[in-house]
């Protein structure tokens, strides 16, 4: 009776191991299985954006706004007379001045009599915002003078017009680290004599060419 017990233990333990074997072989696992049920987006990189860079065409009077191959923004420009050129290379613009003040170069001969102005004052010729590309003698800045636009008629800067300036300095803020929300350039705007200083974290490349 012990040897007829123990013969039918073992049968019912091969049956069991049969079974078992037989039912594992029909599980068809998912071949995402070593990574299913975990949040794998976050080891993906996504896509690099293009930086923003601006280009300034001295010929066509025009500056280019690229982020890539993709050109965002075009604006027609004042540039430097035959006698005050603008430089031509590539810059890095890191520094902007909202609501300047002017000072005339000592050492030059077309602003001779010509006396400081502050941020707001009706004969300041800097229009809204300064944005420096050569520090401190070259920047691009709103003009008054809109006529202007499309013509060699600067001392070297490069001039546009008023409201696309500041369209321009904040696109180059929000690209160069240095974003602000729309409240905060409302009241810059709206408080023209407070001079405002602002320094990107990610300088922004500026290419000009004849």
């Amino acid at each position: 009776m012990t040897i007829y017990r123990k013969t039918l233990a073992v049968v019912a333990l091969l049956t069991g191991l049969i079974a078992a074997r037989t039912a594992l072989a029909q599980i068809e696992l998912p071949r995402t299985a070593p990574t299913a049920g975990r949040d794998t987006s976050a080891e993906e990189p996504g896509p690099v954006e293009a930086p923003l860079t601006l280009r300034a065409d001295l010929g066509a009077r025009m500056l280019i706004v690229q982020r890539g191959d993709s050109t965002l923004k075009t604006f027609a420009v004042a540039v430097g007379q035959d006698r005050y050129p603008t430089p031509v290379g590539t810059f890095a613009i890191s520094k902007i001045v909202w609501n300047p003040s002017w000072r005339p170069p000592p050492d030059a001969d077309w602003a001779k009599g010509k006396t400081a102005k502050g941020p707001g004052a009706p004969g300041n010729p800097m229009k809204v915002v300064k944005i420096f590309f050569q520090d401190p003698d070259y920047y691009i800045h709103g003009t008054g003078d809109v006529e202007s636009l499309g013509s060699a008629a600067s001392h070297g800067c490069l001039r546009m017009d008023p409201s696309e300036v500041a369209d321009l300095a904040k696109l180059i803020m929000e690209h160069g680290g240095q974003p602000r929300d729309e409240s905060w350039f409302w009241r810059i705007l709206h408080s023209r004599r407070e001079e405002k200083v602002v320094y990107l974290e990610n300088p922004i490349s500026l290419t000009i060419i004849d």
